[in-house]
């Protein structure tokens, strides 16, 4: 271990978990921060969560590993919109949720597990708040799609595609590919002020498109939620896809799913997190 390791008081200072104490995690260089993190994920397998050794250990690990963050976060630093700040957050909430699964049984490196945890929570950000106005997931799809062929085609003929040209590239009707063009208009808004319907002629009796605006309907979000995770649950096996009814459609405990299949309860939460861990990465929009 490098000896420039901020340590509270010399590299032999612990706690009572026998954890050293870091004055600035913050500061830790990443070589020392991938040692020094075995040794605080070897101690957290075995504290009691809640208590303060446990707290310590895993503040330490979130703070320890920032530069993963930053590392992630500079892959988006051309997105614009001044949200550096805001990307950090969210790249710090897929870091937490790396910590809290990672097991070092996999033998793997906790870098390797945990950026792409961190790249999809700024990647769901970004495909959460680009869009101007609320567009179902699988029309945010339909356009990257079509972006690629329009793309392609366009290169291709030297002008612009037809929506026929576009439909029997991708395979899909034209009615569709109509459709993923018009939500394509999401990405950009206008004002709120504009006349509706080119009411804008008749003087200040005119309505606005702000008069005229619906709401969103609360429990949509769920259905395009569901919508989309049809075709992922489908991939799973069927020992798979029943783990996931016990769990979330029967509401039954680790425990209980344990003893229906006849394994521990420890094998039952590493068989749920690599299920969730599928649909979750199945479920992130690819920009």
């Amino acid at each position: 271990m490098a000896t420039s390791t901020p340590l509270a008081s010399g590299e032999a200072a612990t706690t009572t978990a026998g954890l050293p104490v870091i004055a600035d995690p913050t500061k830790v260089a990443p070589r020392d921060a991938r040692e020094l993190s075995r040794i605080f994920f070897d101690r957290l397998q075995v504290l009691e969560e809640g208590t303060p050794a446990y707290q310590y250990a895993r503040n330490t690990l979130i703070e320890m590993n920032q530069t993963l963050v930053r590392f992630a976060a500079n892959r988006f630093r051309n997105r614009g919109g001044g949200e550096m700040e805001d990307v950090l957050q969210v790249g710090t909430i897929g870091l937490i949720k790396a910590i809290d699964r990672f097991e070092l049984s996999r033998e793997v490196e906790f870098t390797s597990f945990a950026v792409p945890y961190i790249v999809g929570e700024i990647k769901r950000f970004f495909r959460d708040t680009s869009w101007a106005v609320h567009v179902p997931r699988r029309l945010q799809e339909l356009r990257v799609e079509l972006a690629r062929a329009k793309e392609l085609l366009g290169t291709r003929l030297d002008r612009e595609p037809t929506v026929k040209e576009l439909a029997e590239l991708l395979d899909l009707p034209e009615e569709e590919v109509v459709e993923g063009l018009v939500a394509t208009n999401g990405y950009t808004a206008g004002s709120l002020d504009m006349p509706a319907s080119g009411e804008g002629d008749s003087g200040g009796s005119a309505r606005t498109f702000a008069d005229v605006i619906g709401e969103d309907d609360p429990d949509m979000e769920k259905v395009e939620n569901l919508h989309a995770l049809a075709p992922l649950l489908d991939q799973l096996d069927e020992r798979e896809r029943n783990i996931v009814r016990m769990r979330f459609g029967s509401e039954m405990t680790q425990s209980q799913i344990g003893a229906e299949l006849g394994v521990s309860q420890m094998h039952v939460s590493r068989l749920l997190n690599r299920i969730l861990t599928r649909l979750r990465a199945g479920m992130l929009v690819e920009e």
